[in-house]
């Protein structure tokens, strides 16, 4: 095979590194930076699909390294954020007493946050081997799910919204929200893809417009609106059937 041929797949090598850094500095608690890193790798994930299509290199290679560096950056990521931000709750912190068998229960509550990373597994596996996922997606792809996680991160770290910063300092609703992640991951609901096919705004007026949201949302309401732009995606995706769109 050629360079050429080869420089998707070595995109996707530097999404996956990405993605061991961003574990890395989730692991030892500096979640801006993990964040950082991660936000890399999931624009290298994009580029990766880019290249080949220009490159005309799909290989059946290139599918499995998306699907194992999407299960490091995509995976394991949001599930270290989610354990994190449990870890960091208050009620952790405050000690809640909830005994059981000589041990503190919700002391172990924090590691559901990787049931994140079990259907985002069983999601890019699935995805793999499902046919009717070649023009769109089912259930929420996992790069966006692990904006959505981080973003939460994100909020608590920069932003100063009391009642937010007290729904998300919950261990609680944390516990809810990763629920929520898997659920959506995995959900029989079809969602449209942003690669574009064409770039008329006739055939992508619905992505155009969650583009130019995204970017308002975001200057608005800065980390919140990552979090308002997933959650208008789903919400697009509902209302316009838009399935005309190649992705993963």
């Amino acid at each position: 095979m050629s360079l050429k041929k080869q420089i998707p797949n070595i995109i996707t090598l530097l999404n996956l590194f990405s993605g061991c850094l961003a574990v890395y500095f989730a692991c030892v608690n500096r979640l801006p930076l993990a964040a950082l890193f991660t936000a890399l790798g999931i624009f290298f994930d994009f580029f990766d699909g880019f290249f080949a299509r220009l490159f005309n290199a799909n290989s059946a290679l290139g599918l499995q390294l998306d699907s194992l560096a999407d299960m490091v950056t995509s995976g394991v990521v949001p599930g270290m954020f989610m354990f994190q931000l449990m870890l960091q709750s208050k009620e952790i912190n405050d000690s809640f007493p909830i005994e059981t068998i000589g041990w503190n229960v919700i002391e172990w509550v924090p590691f559901l946050g990787f049931l994140i990373t079990l259907a985002s597994c069983y999601r890019l596996a699935n995805f793999n081997i499902d046919s009717r996922q070649t023009s769109s997606f089912i259930g929420l792809p996992t790069p966006a799910n692990t904006l959505l996680i981080i973003s939460i991160s994100l909020i608590n770290v920069y932003q100063s919204i009391p009642v937010v910063q007290t729904l998300l300092g919950n261990i609680w609703i944390l516990f809810a929200v990763t629920l929520l992640s898997c659920y959506l991951l995995n959900a029989e609901v079809r969602l449209f893809a942003l690669k574009f096919k064409t770039y008329t705004f006739k055939e992508n007026w619905v992505r155009y417009l969650l583009l130019l949201s995204s970017v308002l949302l975001i200057i608005i309401f800065r980390y919140l609106g990552i979090t308002l732009t997933i959650l208008m995606y789903i919400l697009l995706s509902l209302v316009f059937k838009t399935e005309d769109a190649v992705g993963k």
